[in-house]
């Protein structure tokens, strides 16, 4: 995927994806967990989870609660753990912050505001509020899809992070991990970067003159 053409003092803000990008995510660690507690394997639930279900888009915009999302995963996954046993394997997924990361962020905020913007759901907000708070205090506002009602790739959440920013979206430099992402933000006028490891956080900060 091609980078957008960056130069020294080209941006005004930086807004950065969180699943790995900010914050280190394993999956596999929310299946383990979650067939540990069911009593079977986790290539059983491998081939029944599908991010593509309405129901955990819903649960990314704050349309249903964790109750009703954990209900869902439960008779999609044929699994009768309770919701706590859910809970504990939905949050386990995070794995810490991305290597490295945290010191670019902080050379990066002393030049120009960051933003955040995620794709996720009210209880893992609630875990990584706390588990992560210090290199999360590095953002001047966090754009969380399940409080805004709002998700990536759409324009509509585009628009809205841009226009809540106050800054054109030409002047925004957006990380993601996402091709898909990318392309929607891309298409919506911001400078986006795709991001495969933090090699290209920091490629493009130095690109920025940051």
């Amino acid at each position: 995927m091609t980078k957008p053409l960056l130069a020294p003092g080209s941006a005004d803000a930086l807004l950065f994806d969180l699943g790995r990008v900010v914050l280190d995510i394993d999956f596999s660690k929310v299946l383990a967990c979650w067939a540990g507690h069911a009593g079977c394997e986790p290539a059983q639930l491998v081939e029944r989870f599908s991010t593509r279900e309405e129901f955990y888009h819903r649960h990314e915009t704050g349309e249903i609660s964790d109750a009703e999302f954990f209900g869902a995963l439960r008779a999609s996954l044929g699994v009768g753990i309770s919701d706590a046993q859910f809970l504990e394997g939905w949050n386990a997924i995070f794995a810490g912050e991305m290597p490295g990361i945290a010191p670019l962020l902080k050379r990066a905020g002393k030049r120009l505001p960051l933003y955040a913007f995620s794709n996720t759901n009210s209880a893992h907000v609630e875990y990584f509020s706390v588990a992560h708070a210090d290199v999360l205090g590095h953002f001047r506002e966090l754009f969380l899809s399940s409080s805004i009602g709002l998700r990536k790739p759409d324009a509509e959440a585009f628009d809205h992070v841009v226009q809540a920013i106050g800054i054109p979206a030409s002047r925004i430099v957006f990380f993601d991990d996402l091709p898909e992402n990318i392309e929607g933000a891309r298409a919506r006028g911001l400078a986006a970067v795709h991001v495969t490891s933090p090699a290209d956080v920091a490629e493009t900060l130095a690109a920025l003159g940051i």
